[in-house]
This record gives C-alpha cells, structure tokens and sequence, in this order.
C-alpha cells in the first residue's frame, strides 16, 4: 500500500496521486486489549462504514479497559506499571499482525509514539506517574517503533493528548520526533495535543507535515471545534490541519458532568472543524471502542478525565454517527472537493454556530445545526442550493433570491442539521473573488 502524502495545496493529503481524506477511528487500545478475531470483525465493519484511517496507542492506554488478553510491551506484575529494562516481544508480534491485517483491508494507520501519562512535566503524568519513561530510554523506544511498525508507512503521532508546557515535556518529545526523522524521513508526522490547546514548540513547526487539534469532552467548549482550527490558521505555518479528537459518541461528559453526546453533537463538531479550516479529515470516536470495553472487566483504577462509564465495544461499534462520518467522506467525495477555504465573512447570519467555507471552483459550503433562512453578502444570480440532510441522508433542493447585492437563502425541509452546497454562474463566481 502506498503511503499518504500531502498534497500541492497544502491543505489536504494524497494517496496513489487521488485525494486522500483522513477519516479516522479511534482505536488508542488496539494492540492491548483487542483479540485477533475481534479485531477482523472491527476491521469489516469499520471498513463498510467508510474509515480509511486507524489512531492506535503503540503503548496502553492509560485510561483503557482492563485487558483480558495479557499482553504488554515490557514485563509488569499487574498490567500497569512497566519494567522498561525488559520488552516483551509477544506484544509486538500481536500488533504486527494486528497491522498486516488492517493493511489488507485498505487502512492507512496513524500510531501514537508517547501518549502524556509516559512524559513527565505533563498534565496527565500530574495524575499519575506510575509508568514515567526514564528519558535515557526514550530514543531506544523510538527506535524500536520505526523498527517494528516501519514496515507500514504509518502516520506516526509523535505525542498523545499532551501539553508542552514544561521544558522537560519539551525534551522528551524533542528526542522522540528526532528519532523518527533520522529513520524514518518518508513517514508523515504530527503531534496529537491536549484538549482546547493551540501551542506548538516553533521547534517542532518545520519538521511536523500536519496539525492535530482536539475539541474534545467537555460540555462546555465545543466551540473548540472552529475556534481552534481558526486559531492554527493565524499562528502557523500552512499545513494540513485535523480535528483528531472531537467528541466522541455516547462519552459521557468529561469531569463527571452528567449527560452524554449524541450523534447529533459529533456531526457537529466535525463539520464545524471541516468548514472552518481543518479540510484533510477528521476522526470519531466511540465511547466503547477507543478503550474496548469488555462485559465483566473490572473497573480502571486510572479513571483519566472522569467520563460516565462506556458501552461494551460490540454495542458501541453499532453506533449510528460512524455512518454519518462515513457520509463526510462520500459527500465530498461526490462533490469533488478538496481543499476548504473559510468564508464566513460572507455569511450575514449573525450566528457563528453556522459554519461557511468556500472551494476553489467558487462553490460554497454550509454546515446549519438548525433549519434557519441564510443571508450572504454576495449577489449570486442564477445560483443553486441542494440540501442534505445529515441525520438520514435525504436531499433536498432549496430556493434561494438574489436582490440589492445579497443571497437569501430560504429554510431548508430538514428537523436537524443539514449541510448546503451553493453553486454560483461562472460569472458571479469571478464577481466574489473581485
């Protein structure tokens, strides 16, 4: 399989000269906690689905399932704190084979080098501190990966879910994304950070191909999902650009809020993202799936951010919003879209929940959470607007009344949100970009 690359617009990726859009599932706890059996019934069922993109931790997740399998990357009494004097090549092998089988089925994989709770000096080390890398050894972990996964022409996530707000996080990571350069230069690499973080090292900047953000769990915030991207797009230099960690489906909210997200709420925070500068992709979660939930399994002593308790991975695997992520993709896809240029200083409404972005032959995009009528400050005579309903896939076509240099454009039939797709003449198209 060939590798992913980025592409000429620096806004999206490749594969096989095609574009590439990066729809990912998060599986952190793949290589710990996943049997080979049910890891090829995941594979069929993601793959159907529509994923092309695999998130896995190279090391157990912190804040997993217990895992029945019994398999770790060094020796450990009680699967939770490691000996990293001693690997223990059986799990490698499981991953391995875990990775041939996911490249056969056509999945491009992204794996996490250091998740935060391996690095000191950072906010999931503060919470505990058990399985801290000594920083001598972080080179020779780094090593061993290229070695082992190398082979696949993975994506590899330098860091998981971390802030660099300390010089000794700094370091660690510094050493890590070193590694990976020096042995691996064709792989592409990125940094998976803290939830509502913006901040990257100006160190890491030239030598990273693309940006990850997370919008994340907490209630509270999920304007993250355009703030942050809106945010890189200012700060740094052009990149592709993913929201790697959105809320995920059935998560209960984070610091032990009580309520979950529903399918509705992830849509939202995917298409928002999308809209609003982060065009190469996006990834999805399922409260179940990224620790692989297992009936029976005892609690984890390590509770992480304090979500309600998850779904069992062959429910949560069932979930209705990885279909509609699936439909992302085949949505743009059909529309042959690539890169996403932000235009919300077209939009009238005076709302910043609906999210507008315009493409490079001059259609535009428009992500509405609620039927509402849209106002943009453009006269786009003889233009077309299609509806679709994002919940059950229904389509619909909606008029839209050009008058006094303005487009209104009326309500759409549909009870939940909905994307539009607004298609200009030619000449109305070189009018906006006057």
């Amino acid at each position: 399989m060939s590798r992913v690359t980025v592409s000429e617009d620096k806004s999206t990726f490749c594969r096989d000269k095609k574009p590439f859009f990066y729809l990912a599932d998060t599986i952190w706890s793949a290589f710990t906690n996943i049997t080979e059996d049910e890891w090829i019934y995941y594979l069929k069922r993601r793959k159907e689905q529509g994923f092309n993109v695999l998130q896995i931790n190279t090391m157990p997740q912190w804040d997993r399932c217990i895992s029945d399998i019994g398999l770790y990357p060094f020796a450990t009494a009680d699967g939770h704190r490691f000996d990293f004097t001693k690997w223990n090549e059986a799990y490698y092998e499981h991953a391995v084979r875990m990775c041939e089988l996911a490249e056969e089925e056509g999945f491009q994989l992204a794996l996490v080098v250091l998740w935060l709770n391996y690095v000191p000096g950072t906010w999931g080390s503060k919470v505990t501190d058990c399985n801290v890398m000594p920083k001598e050894f972080v080179k020779t972990y780094t090593e061993k990966i290229v070695h082992v996964f190398d082979r696949f022409e993975p994506i590899y996530i330098v860091s998981g879910d971390t802030d660099f707000d300390t010089p000794e996080a700094v370091s660690y990571y510094r050493d890590a994304l070193d590694v990976l350069c020096e042995k691996s230069p064709h792989t592409l690499k990125t940094m998976h950070i803290k939830r509502g973080y913006d901040f990257l090292p100006e160190e890491f900047l030239e030598k990273l191909d693309f940006y990850m953000f997370q919008s994340g769990h907490n209630r509270e915030g999920q304007d993250m999902a355009y703030v942050l991207p809106e945010n890189f797009r200012k700060k740094y230099p052009k990149k592709p650009l993913i929201n790697a960690e959105p809320c995920y489906e059935q998560m209960g909210f984070s610091r032990k809020i009580y309520g979950r997200f529903q399918a509705e709420d992830t849509r939202k925070a995917a298409w928002s993202s999308i809209l609003s500068g982060a065009c190469a992709g996006v990834a999805y979660g399922a409260h179940g799936i990224w620790n692989w939930q297992k009936l029976n399994k005892p609690a984890n002593p390590i509770l992480g951010e304090g979500f309600d308790a998850p779904f069992p991975w062959n429910e949560a695997l069932q979930f209705p919003g990885a279909w509609d992520y699936g439909m992302i993709r085949q949505l743009l896809d059909e529309l042959h879209i690539g890169e996403l240029i932000p235009a919300q200083e077209v939009l009238e409404n005076e709302t910043t929940q609906i999210r507008m972005a315009q493409t490079t032959d001059g259609r535009y995009l428009l992500y509405l959470p609620h039927s509402t009528k849209v106002v943009l400050n453009r006269e786009l005579n003889g233009c077309s607007v299609r509806a679709v309903d994002l919940a059950s896939g229904h389509r619909a076509y909606v008029s839209a009344v050009c008058r006094e240099g303005k487009t209104e454009i009326a309500m759409h039939p549909f009870y939940y949100d909905a994307l539009l797709v607004v298609e200009a003449d030619k000449t109305d198209v070189e009018k906006g970009r006057d």
